[in-house]
């Protein structure tokens, strides 16, 4: 990775602008053209360093319902069933922790039925007999940016 491609990152978690070419308008300010933003991004995801692009949304408040979950995910398990789980359109964050409930993942559907439906069909494939469903009771919002470059600019 690059300085070039440090600055992409930063100026994609703050602000890519809503317009019908927006890698454009970051390349104007990066002074790359569209294509070399293009290019620089689908790099950054074939190297994992990019995972997801894409907006956030208040999903309550567009009728979608959402969830933490946690397993109990065998150790020698662990990357065929996070692999499964990922699949999945509806997850937004998978990751491992150190505890018994090993595996916790976020989702989030446009339905509380689709949601027990999907619960049930990762325990029925995965063969775990327990996923625990943890909806928010009170939901918090905070901004996260990473500062890549190491300077005080994305304060």
């Amino acid at each position: 990775m690059d300085k070039t491609d440090i600055e992409l990152l930063n100026l994609m978690q703050n602000e890519i602008p809503i317009d019908k070419n927006p890698f454009k308008i970051l390349g104007e300010r990066l002074l790359l053209t569209e294509n070399e933003v293009l290019k620089r991004i689908n790099k950054l995801k074939n190297e994992g360093i990019i995972r997801r692009i894409g907006g956030i949304f208040n999903s309550r408040k567009i009728g979608y319902t959402s969830t933490l979950c946690a397993a109990k995910v065998p150790e020698n398990e662990i990357e065929k069933v996070a692999a499964y789980i990922n699949m999945y359109d509806e997850v937004t964050h998978n990751y491992i922790r150190e505890d018994e409930y090993n595996m916790w993942f976020t989702m989030i559907t446009r339905s509380e039925e689709n949601l027990i439906n999907i619960l049930e069909e990762i325990k029925r494939n995965t063969g775990l007999e327990e996923i625990m469903s943890l909806p928010s009771v009170k939901l918090f919002k905070i901004k996260v940016a990473l500062n890549l470059q190491g300077d005080d600019t994305n304060d």
